[in-house]
């Protein structure tokens, strides 16, 4: 009975991680829900299912989203570094 209750505590704690990590990326953003699902092309309900816990994304989409966000910082960068000159 403690295995299961520690692998569920371990399994709720990774659905918690992905959830804050989710959330922080829309928050960097500073878009709503509505608008940061329709930028990653992901519906709506489940970027909310996501930040509530109720769904886990898969490993790899907060690295994911994360990159595409990196990746626009720099392209915006680069296009602000170029005009100035």
């Amino acid at each position: 009975m403690k295995v299961c209750y520690n692998l569920e505590n371990a399994m709720r704690g990774d659905i918690l991680d992905s959830a804050e990590k989710i959330k922080e990326l829309r928050e960097r953003t500073g878009l709503k829900r509505k608008e940061f699902s329709e930028h990653i092309g992901i519906p709506l309900r489940t970027v909310e299912d996501w930040e509530a816990g109720r769904r886990t994304p898969p490993d790899y989409i907060p690295r994911l989203i994360e990159y595409q966000l990196k990746y626009e910082e720099l392209v915006k960068k680069g296009n602000k570094d170029g005009r100035e000159e």
